[in-house]
């Protein structure tokens, strides 16, 4: 069990670019349907974030609607990793699927019923959240399985285009619906129902032996296991430390969003939303001949620094169409940095150990979002918005202090089990 950098040096995207994978039957229907349920899931997240607004003025409780979902990675994230590596990943992600849409539909009910308070939305957002997080390590481990080797860095990339697609369109939709139906409960049910396009295609694939085991059958052992990995592996380490240091500042700017877009009304805080999936989604597109130019570093550092002075612009604009640019920017930023991360965390490892370190990819991710919402909340409701997000910007641009200790070395390991069709 050595460093992962001593595998290869580089991860090439084949001739095909990034669009190989879509030749791939079963991969092609899961992006679809996955296309379908992230715009969803992205209305419901513009939606409760658009009726936390219209329930109270505080900044704290808005950006706890960001902490509350990502809180329960510290709950469960490490055994969600585990279990997925332990059992049947495709019956793990029916469970998660239905569990989302059960959220879902009942806070659709009540808000319909106009029977909602600010501590109902909060609870149902934790739900979601639980659901996501219990989902997360199994989906992404399932991508090499469904792909052929060499299409793996085109099938991450085609999954960051389509949540960012899906980021772009989402939350311009669930705004327009909110302003057509004057009930956010409607965005709720609509988000219910994308999910049924998963969970159908999951139910008709009909998935391989793993030809690699788990050498823990235990939960607890499993997790011991997956985390005696990580610290043997300084790759996975950097992407760790790389990851929770971005989040932690980065989450600022998607905690504090509901309140800088209040004064635009749901339409335009919906297109300010979906500025920063414009955004990303252009980023997508660029990710594969920016990587022929820049290593990772350079390529993360880049793109940190672009998403820190998106951040720092937009405590300061007031001009609804520059603040579109500065969201547009702040898209940019995010998606290249965390193709790049989530890219080395889904290659320098393993298929029987995988979905545990997605799992604490995951945990860090998600912890520095809930903490670093909750944080910059509280710091906007004591100083203002526009001292949080300027120090959080300062933070991004710190933070990349840490590269010549944690560098990224991108590796590749070979797949242990034939994607099936």
């Amino acid at each position: 069990m050595g460093d992962s950098e001593q595998i290869s040096a580089a991860l090439p995207i084949g001739d095909q670019g990034i669009w190989g994978a879509l030749r791939q039957p079963l991969f092609r229907a899961i992006w679809i349907a996955a296309l379908i349920r992230y715009i969803g899931t992205w209305m419901q997240n513009m939606a409760a974030g658009w009726l936390m607004t219209s329930l109270t003025s505080s900044p704290l409780m808005i950006s706890l609607v960001q902490a509350v979902m990502s809180f329960p990675v510290f709950i469960i994230a490490l055994p969600a990793g585990a279990l997925a590596d332990l059992v049947d990943r495709r019956r793990l992600l029916l469970i998660t699927q239905s569990w989302m849409v059960a959220a879902a539909l009942i806070l659709a009910i009540l808000t319909i019923r106009e029977t909602v308070s600010p501590l109902i939305v909060l609870f149902f957002t934790f739900l979601m959240g639980l659901g996501a997080v219990m989902n997360d390590p199994a989906w992404q481990a399932i991508t090499p399985e469904i792909v052929s080797n060499h299409c793996l860095p085109g099938a991450v990339a085609l999954n960051a285009a389509a949540f960012n697609v899906a980021r772009a369109v989402g939350p311009a939709l669930g705004g327009v619906i909110i302003a057509a139906a004057a009930n956010p409960g409607w965005v709720f049910l609509i988000n219910a129902i994308s999910f049924f396009g998963v969970i159908f295609v999951l139910l008709n694939w009909k998935r391989g032996e793993r030809l690699s085991e788990v050498p823990s059958r235990r939960l607890l052992p499993a997790i011991r296991e997956g985390i005696t990995y990580v610290t043997h592996d300084s790759t996975l380490k950097a992407v760790l430390v790389r990851t929770g240091i971005f989040s932690f500042c980065a989450s600022a700017l998607w905690a504090l969003l509901p309140a800088i877009a209040r004064h635009h009304g749901s339409v335009g805080y919906g297109i300010l939303f979906g500025c920063l999936g414009l955004g990303a989604l252009g980023g997508a597109a660029l990710i594969h001949p920016i990587r022929r130019i820049l290593s990772t570093d350079a390529f993360v550092g880049v793109a940190t620094l672009v998403f820190a002075g998106a951040t720092f612009a937009a405590s300061y604009c007031g001009i609804f169409w520059l603040e579109c640019l500065v969201f547009i920017a702040a898209g940019f930023g995010w998606i290249c940095t965390m193709t790049n991360l989530n890219l080395v965390a889904q290659t320098c490892s393993p298929d029987w150990v995988r979905a545990r370190m997605l799992s604490m990819y995951v945990l860090v991710l998600q912890g520095g979002m809930s903490i670093g919402s909750g944080f910059w909340g509280a710091l906007a409701d004591r100083f203002g918005i526009e001292f949080a997000l300027t120090y959080a910007a300062v933070g991004l641009a710190l933070g990349l202090a840490v590269i010549p200790f944690h560098s990224l070395r991108v590796a590749v390991r070979d797949v242990t089990m034939a994607p099936q069709q």
